[in-house]
């Protein structure tokens, strides 16, 4: 298979440049003007070619839960999740599809799925996720949610002796778990990779991390995490280990060049140095962030010490969507704020090369994927210049990433593969999709959750919030 984009805008050093690209296989071949044409040809004039973004972190099935969990902290927002969690392997796998469709339709090739799984139908849950993935032909990193110690560990304590429930799964029972889902689904070359993914260490015992690493470096997996996405888990950390997180996660060898790590909002100026001296990747999930009140982190400094980063959308009930150009931009402009020196902020430009290339390097792709180079993969997507949300013509990285393109993205190819045509997925039946998500769920308001009341108590008493009427949505 093979096919040319003809007269198409690409970015350059000096501004942009109209080129032809050639592609074979799943290979980028030629760059330049006026290339002898091969294969089927695609009209490129008034489009922008980019390289395919990663969405580098999300949680798909939490898609069946969005728009409904009320502005809360993390904690007592993931015990109102954990309640409702799905229950059956049919909303995993249409989530992901919408997942995967959503990610897409904003730019994305690739996605990081950090995936709840149904206790006692684990394997299922992974089997659920990858048929969508594969079926919709985007490619997928899934890392299996793993802990080993119950929710309520995730708070702290505040020097008082608090007893937890032992968790459903055996430490060694949820590796091979892991280790199961490798042997069954971990199909680098066909665009599924399981990946080594403990929630992080508010529910995760050493054992786990080290287990995972061990996992890590015997298959060649890459490594994800939540790390320090709320204060109240820098306080955890200090209770735990004396020490912070990040100095922890260094010693106990959890921390390498194939590790990302999802929000990393409360480290300190070492913490930092820590992360680019392992070469550890952190991805940026502003609207999560915000959303959920954890606090914004400071990616400028990130940037500054030469440590890696990369966008994710979080998932669907903190966003609330999987729309990847919407996470890119509050992610790139949020930090006009944080940082009074205008020239440490991320212009569009930068912001591309974080979607793109940062998260390829955080997925140990960056060889591969990630840039317009000849020879890497051909993850690319087009976009309509014509677009009405992309007009009148001026900078066109400018409006795509500080504008708010709407269905911008005209063509998509995943290892060569189109799978995105005249701005509709060619691979599934979208509107069948639509109607199975409407289908499969029904509209509710003012429900409760016994978890989140009895975790709110403890809550507010460590935080140093005074008791008051909780309140929802009116």
């Amino acid at each position: 298979m093979s096919f040319t984009i003809q007269s198409v805008l690409i970015p350059t050093e000096q501004g942009y440049e109209t080129v032809d690209v050639q592609i074979k296989g799943d290979r980028i071949t030629q760059i330049g003007p006026n290339l002898e044409p091969t294969g089927t040809l695609i009209d490129g004039r008034n489009k922008l070619l980019l390289p395919g973004f990663v969405n580098a972190h999300t949680h798909s099935s939490e898609m069946w839960q969005r728009g409904i969990i009320p502005p809360r902290p993390l904690e007592l927002w993931i015990a109102e999740l954990y309640d409702f969690t799905p229950l059956n392997p049919e909303q995993i796998y249409l989530s992901a599809l919408g997942t995967a469709v959503e990610t897409l339709l904003s730019g994305g090739t690739s996605v990081v799925d950090h995936l709840v799984l149904i206790p006692g139908q684990e394997a299922e849950t992974i089997a659920a996720a990858v048929r969508a993935y594969r079926e919709v032909g985007i490619r997928a990193f899934v890392g299996p949610l793993i802990q080993d110690e119950s929710l309520g560990a995730s708070v702290p304590t505040g020097g008082e002796e608090v007893k937890h429930e032992p968790y459903l799964r055996t430490t060694q029972a949820t590796l091979d778990l892991v280790q199961d889902a490798v042997e069954k689904f971990h199909r680098p070359a066909e665009g599924i990779s399981i990946m080594v993914a403990p929630t992080g260490i508010q529910l995760c015992s050493d054992a786990l991390f080290e287990g995972c690493a061990e996992l890590s470096d015997r298959h060649d997996l890459c490594r994800h995490a939540h790390l320090l996405e709320t204060k109240a888990q820098q306080i955890l950390a200090q209770e735990k280990y004396g020490c912070t997180a990040v100095e922890h996660l260094k010693h106990i060898g959890y921390l390498s060049p194939r590790t990302s790590l999802a929000h990393c909002v409360w480290l300190d100026d070492r913490d930092i140095s820590i992360l680019a001296e392992t070469q550890s990747t952190v991805v940026h999930n502003p609207l999560s962030n915000l959303r959920l009140g954890s606090g914004i982190a400071p990616i400028p400094k990130y940037r500054q010490a030469d440590v890696n980063v990369a966008f994710g959308c979080d998932g669907s009930a903190s966003n609330d969507s999987q729309d990847l150009l919407e996470a890119i931009k509050i992610g790139s402009i949020l930090h006009n704020i944080t940082d009074m020196d205008y020239r440490h902020w991320i212009s569009p430009r930068e912001s591309v090369e974080i979607a793109s290339l940062g998260g390829a390097t955080g997925l140990n792709m960056g060889d591969q994927l990630g840039t317009l180079t000849v020879g890497k993969k051909a993850d690319l997507v087009l976009y309509d210049l014509t677009n009405l949300s992309l007009l009148p013509r001026t900078d066109p990285i400018g409006l795509l990433v500080l504008g708010r393109p709407v269905q911008a993205v005209s063509s998509a190819w995943v290892d060569g593969k189109q799978i995105i045509a005249d701005g509709k997925v060619t691979t599934i039946d979208v509107n069948q999709l639509r109607q199975a998500l409407f289908d499969h769920s029904e509209w509710r308001t003012n429900r409760k959750s016994k978890t989140m009341e009895e975790m709110e108590i403890r809550y507010r008493a460590v935080m140093g919030l005074p008791e008051g009427v909780a309140r929802g949505y009116s």
